[in-house]
């Protein structure tokens, strides 16, 4: 079966008209694919994203736009309003640059998104991926737009491995670049095909191969779906973590009518000072929290 070192054109077509066959008739109707969505929806929705699952997003960003449509509606609003609002999502720093993103958008373009690549990776908090997940998918643009479904699907299907290897390769890239469709349209609908078929068929533990378009050409099934079992399990502590007591702490202080010592408080009394403090400084020094009293130890949502 060819793979990404010997390309068959044909093949990488078919798989794509499969895909995107697939994607019209069992996409998910999600309000930041709506043709009436905003560029700036799409952003927030893609910021959103990381790391976070889609039902966790959904009333956020929601309540999110409702609150601030534009960016200039954001911008006139706090740091602290969006850190607020930014509720449970967890990854706080995420709504501390989308304000900071507002405010760009204001003072360098007029309010509104750019579609323009380097003007959005300028953007405070946007890298490659949100850069080109932007231009796809609020101006149909021709982009790479490559996530840990978007992987998963390639590594499957074309090179025949259970799953991406942690760190990106170049040679990922190529091969993405190489299937994605030259026409602009087509090329955006296939990077949220994909990224579907990722999330909704082609998981990660538990792949529902018998339901995927492609399966009669994908790789891995060919070489009998090995591997996977010896995978390892890229699992993350979470109860007892820094960035747990930072979430217990920035939860405290969203619910405070003003400032407030955070140490000593009977929410945090299973956490050790020690923890407390380190906790504290590192949300002070990526600006989410500020001193309010110094000498009395008051912070506040920054």
């Amino acid at each position: 079966m060819p793979t990404s070192q010997e390309p068959d054109p044909v093949l990488d077509a078919n798989r794509v008209t499969l895909v995107l066959g697939w994607f019209d008739a069992s996409a998910r109707d999600l309000p930041w694919r709506r043709p009436d969505c905003s560029a700036w929806g799409v952003l927030v929705s893609e910021v959103m994203l990381q790391q976070t699952p889609v039902a966790r997003v959904l009333p956020a960003w929601e309540e999110w736009m409702k609150r601030w449509p534009t960016p200039a509606d954001l911008a006139a609003d706090s740091q602290a309003d969006a850190v607020r609002a930014w509720g449970r999502l967890g990854y706080p720093r995420r709504a501390k640059r989308l304000w900071e993103c507002a405010r760009v958008l204001v003072d360098r373009h007029g309010g509104e998104v750019p579609a323009d690549a380097d003007a959005l990776l300028d953007l405070p908090g946007v890298g490659d991926y949100t850069a080109s997940a932007v231009r796809a998918f609020a101006f149909g643009e021709r982009a790479v737009v490559l996530d840990t479904n978007v992987r998963r699907v390639l590594a499957r299907a074309w090179n025949g491995e259970p799953l991406p290897p942690p760190s990106m390769r170049g040679e990922e890239r190529r091969l993405a670049e190489r299937i994605a469709p030259i026409d602009a349209a087509r090329a955006a609908a296939w990077a949220a095909a994909s990224m579907e078929l990722g999330a909704m068929v082609c998981t990660a533990r538990a792949p529902r191969c018998d339901k995927c378009p492609v399966a009669a050409s994908c790789a891995w099934v060919a070489g009998g779906s090995r591997g996977l079992d010896e995978a390892p399990r890229r699992t993350q502590p979470w109860h007892g973590t820094d960035r747990q007591v930072r979430g217990r702490i920035l939860a405290l202080l969203r619910l405070a009518d003003g400032p407030l010592m955070v140490e000593g408080r009977a929410a945090l009394a299973d956490v050790g000072p020690g923890q407390v403090d380190r906790c504290l400084e590192s949300l002070l020094a990526d600006g989410l929290v500020a001193l309010a009293d110094a000498e009395r130890g008051l912070v506040e949502l920054a």
